[in-house]
């Protein structure tokens, strides 16, 4: 490589890959984006792949290197569906084999957002995006984490947990089973459809593919928002899903009685949606009265890189130079 790379941070969502070269001075000397991440749908060594396409694009940027890769650096990893760490290892274990690197890390993604907010790896981050995770840290190694994998894991809440929930409660709304609720108006007529039947039917027959489950997720806020008290609660619970967790992590850490940060990511959080996140502070503030909560804006890949010059070494003034070209 024509000039020198020091940490090669990769971010990989379901949706997409960023990828960053950091320079030994903190410069992003170059990026690209890639494709989703999705080892459990297509594979380990494809989903590796799709790392491997969005890295090579941000390598052709790179001056003078002729397509060829120096893997003299650190690889920082932060991928979806790393939930646990018997994955992590494998995962760690696919990349080395590469030889991207001189060394590997791979954490779960939650943990970029984390270190992506703050100025030093210490504090907790929960994310609700399409599911639900929190994750914390300390400066000097230790970490908490759940496993993250849906119901077995005692997991509630995301977006798409989020709308099968309103589906339940709509479709009992409009037969009798269940109390009224707007949401069995709403939620069809997102559609342009009538009735919950039309709407189960359609989702039950493909005639509304189920990936489009996930758009029902704001038309529930929406109808919390008007004041049905079925969407309502539904909201609230999600608030109390997320302090639950959060103050879960901030006591495993020993940070529950002090000044730590607490960061919200992912879709549904970073909407702000004032019912939730106004009633996440209140409720953190009984259980963690000395968090500070706010919504992540940086980029996750930021997050990864700083955790690659956290085990790198580098000094201070390096992780400022890099955190000033991410704002």
């Amino acid at each position: 490589m024509g000039v020198n790379v020091s940490v090669v941070a990769i971010d990989a969502g379901n949706s997409k890959t960023d990828v960053a070269l950091i320079g030994e001075d903190g410069t992003v000397l170059s990026s690209a984006r890639g494709g989703g991440f999705q080892p459990p749908v297509v594979g380990v060594e494809a989903a590796i792949d799709v790392l491997a396409a969005a890295l090579a694009r941000a390598v052709a940027e790179l001056p003078d290197t002729g397509g060829a890769f120096d893997a003299s650096a650190h690889v920082s990893a932060c991928l979806a569906n790393a939930d646990l760490p018997v994955e992590e290892a494998e995962l760690a274990a696919a990349l080395e084999a590469r030889g991207w690197g001189s060394s590997v890390e791979v954490r779960n993604d939650t943990f970029a957002i984390l270190r992506a907010g703050v100025d030093e790896p210490r504090g907790v981050a929960v994310v609700c995006g399409a599911g639900i995770n929190c994750v914390g840290m300390t400066p000097d190694g230790r970490t908490a984490r759940f496993p993250a994998i849906g119901r077995i894991s005692g997991d509630w809440g995301g977006g798409s947990g989020l709308a099968e929930e309103a589906l339940w409660f709509a479709a009992r709304a409009e037969d009798g089973r269940g109390e009224p609720s707007e949401l069995a108006r709403a939620l069809p007529g997102h559609f342009g459809l009538a009735s919950m039947y039309a709407l189960i039917e359609a989702l039950h027959r493909g005639g509304i593919p189920s990936a489009r489950r996930h758009e029902l997720t704001p038309v529930l806020f929406a109808t919390a928002a008007g004041g049905d008290p079925v969407a309502f609660a539904l909201v609230e619970r999600l608030a109390e899903e997320v302090v639950a967790m959060a103050s879960v992590a901030l006591s495993r850490l020993g940070l529950l009685a002090e000044e730590a940060p607490v960061l919200l990511g992912g879709s549904v959080l970073a909407a702000r949606h004032p019912q939730l996140n106004d009633r996440i502070t209140e409720l953190l503030a009984a259980r963690a009265p000395k968090a500070g909560v706010r919504v992540v804006s940086e980029p996750p890949v930021l997050g990864a890189a700083l955790l690659g010059l956290d085990r790198t070494g580098a000094a201070p003034e390096v992780h400022r130079r890099l955190r000033t070209q991410y704002v």
